[in-house]
C-alpha cells in the first residue's frame, strides 16, 4: 500500500498494513518512493501519513479509543 508523506509529499510504501490499520500503532515500517535506487526501510509516525488524495487517515486508525469519545 502507499501513501504521501505529508511534508514531502513523496510516496511512502507501508511494509506493514496491519501495523497501520492497528489503533494501538503510532507508527508503521515503509520507506519512501523518489528516485531510482530502493532506499532503507524507515519507522514513520502515522500522523505524517495521508492518502494519495491529501485525505487524512481514517480515525479508526490512529485512535485506540475511536468508539469511546466523540469529535
Amino acid at each position: 500500500m502507499f501513501l504521501k508523506h505529508r511534508k514531502t509529499g513523496d510516496m511512502v510504501e507501508i511494509l506493514d498494513v496491519d501495523a497501520l490499520f492497528d489503533p494501538c500503532k503510532s507508527s508503521v515500517p515503509g520507506r519512501f518512493h523518489a528516485g531510482e535506487e530502493m532506499p532503507e526501510p524507515e519507522v514513520f509516525d502515522k500522523n505524517e501519513l495521508i492518502f494519495p488524495s491529501d485525505e487524512k487517515l481514517p480515525r479508526c486508525w490512529l485512535d485506540p479509543h475511536y468508539r469511546s469519545t466523540t469529535r
